[in-house]
């Protein structure tokens, strides 16, 4: 029997020919173990390894699968977790021998805590006891049973005791997934590992993350300057929904993270103290901040109420920010980069790009922010006792700043009063396209000039289709009577009988329009 020595893979296995007589065997030279039997007839993924029983040696070999019916990526983690079984001595004799004196493939272990339970246990124990935001909460699911779907029913032990599993899961995911997705699937699956391991003292102590070569991910600087102000002020102004301009303009100028900003209720305003309290950030309950609020952010607000009063009066009791989704506000804040270039996070990090650029402390931005504050001595600071003086002073300068940058004069948005909504003059947004105005307008854009060519043909085919008509015959003139005739006397002469009238023309333009 004849025995090869390549990296496996799809092509390799689909150009492999199939043996004349007999068999030959091609090993795979990155798992040991792993080789594939090309027969006759067809080809199977086979693994071989060793493991001690009754102090004797005992060799195994277990059919893994056929080509054909499972891909060499399928066989190859599979295969792994085939070896390990045969490592710890799992596979029991009494398992059925195939044709060609091979064993049929292994249930995978059920011994020991699986990824599902201690994702479970993770879940309840630590993330929703410990109230953590529902946007972290969604993050770690989406990593467990959306990315890690194929191994939630995998025993962490077999992870554990494979570390090379992880590591080339974390490549294979950095090429499918992107970098930074990647990474933050392999973190999920270490905190879930370290947490499991607390109750659970037979997984190996070591994380096996820590055969993961990390990505480095870079972060996107997509900041505004106070240059680009005017510009995007110009198309924020143009936005026909109010809410959602109302929304984009206070992520500007509290530099909030989006997902707060939307879930903001009524009840979280306080007006008399001038802040907007958000209960649940990231990070969780534990980590509840108050917004300072200026003069512009005020208006802000207001507009947006009101706003949402007019649109869904129902949903606008509870929330700031009003929309007709399942929870009754806003859920989605993108736009198209052609109606408005910057959006979410880009105005957080405009804000603080601003705020360095007025010549604020860092301390102040990290406040500002909701940011942990840097250092020991940073810790002593009570961010209560600054709020209604200090921070509120600054945040009031910085809007000044980024309002005055806008290049917006006049009592026009942002500094439209609330009960000038939708004034023509004021609010010169575009629009609705169901309305009336804006049918009008299209009509006389598109469909008028292609009416009046139609109709303008139509009558010169019209015309060209009917014979001509023969001229009129010309008139007789009357017979002239002499003075002599008529004994001196002068008699009128007739005049020739006048054409009768031609029809009236109607205009095919005219008569198509007040059809």
């Amino acid at each position: 029997m004849t025995v090869q020595r390549v990296y496996l893979n799809d092509k390799n296995v689909f150009q492999f020919p199939l043996a004349a007589e007999g068999r030959y065997i091609v090993r795979d030279d990155d798992l040991r173990g792993f080789f594939l039997i090309v027969g006759r007839r067809r080809k199977s993924f086979t693994v071989q390894s060793e493991h001690w029983s009754n102090g004797k040696r005992v060799c195994k070999t277990v059919l893994v699968g056929h080509a054909g019916d499972m891909t060499t990526r399928e066989a190859r983690t599979q295969a792994k977790l085939i070896l390990a079984q045969i490592a710890n001595g799992e596979l029991q004799n009494s398992q059925s021998k195939g044709a060609a004196g091979t064993t049929t493939p292994a249930s995978l272990p059920t011994h020991g805590v699986t990824l599902r339970q201690a994702w479970a246990r993770y879940l309840t124990a630590h993330l929703e006891r410990k109230e953590r935001s529902p946007a972290t909460i969604k993050g770690y699911a989406d990593h467990i049973e959306r990315v890690l779907s194929d191994w939630l029913d995998l025993p962490l032990q077999v992870l554990g005791e494979n570390p090379v599993m992880v590591a080339e899961r974390h490549d294979r995911m950095s090429k499918d997934n992107g970098p930074s997705a990647a990474n933050g699937a392999m973190r999920t699956l270490r905190a879930i590992y370290n947490h499991a391991r607390k109750s659970h003292r037979e997984l190996p102590p070591e994380n096996p993350t820590l055969a993961v070569d990390w990505n480095r991910e870079r972060r996107r600087n997509t900041a505004m300057g106070v240059e680009d102000l005017p510009t995007w002020f110009a198309q924020a102004r143009l936005m026909r929904h109010p809410i959602r301009r109302e929304f984009h303009l206070l992520t500007l100028l509290s530099g909030s993270r989006p997902g707060a900003l939307l879930q903001a209720r009524v009840e979280h305003i306080n007006w008399k103290d001038r802040i907007l309290h958000i209960p649940r950030p990231k990070g969780g309950a534990d980590r509840a901040f108050d917004i300072p609020l200026s003069r512009p952010m005020i208006r802000c607000l207001i507009r947006a109420m009101r706003a949402s009063r007019i649109l869904f009066p129902d949903q606008a009791q509870e929330w700031v920010f009003a929309g007709d989704s399942q929870d009754g506000h806003m859920v989605e804040h993108k736009e198209a980069r052609t109606v408005l270039s910057k959006w979410g996070n880009d105005l957080r990090q405009t804000y603080r790009t601003i705020g360095q650029a007025s010549g604020l402390s860092d301390v102040d931005m990290h406040l500002l922010m909701n940011h942990s504050l840097p250092g020991v001595n940073a810790g002593y600071i009570t961010r209560a006792k600054l709020l209604r003086g200090h921070l509120r002073a600054t945040q009031e300068s910085l809007s000044k700043m980024m309002i005055d940058a806008s290049g917006i004069e006049g009592a026009v948005w942002p500094f439209l009063a609330a009960r000038k909504l939708g004034d023509p003059v004021r609010d010169p947004t575009p629009p609705d396209p169901r309305s009336k105005r804006a049918r009008e307008e299209r009509f006389w854009a598109f469909d008028a000039p292609r009416l009046l060519k139609a109709a303008m043909r139509k009558a010169e085919l019209a015309a060209a289709s009917q014979p001509p008509e023969p001229p009129p015959p010309p008139p007789t003139a009357a017979p002239q009577v002499s003075r002599s005739q008529t004994n001196g006397e002068t008699e009128p002469q007739h005049q020739p009988r006048p054409a009768p009238p031609a029809p009236p023309h109607r205009d095919p333009v005219r008569s198509l329009l007040t059809m």
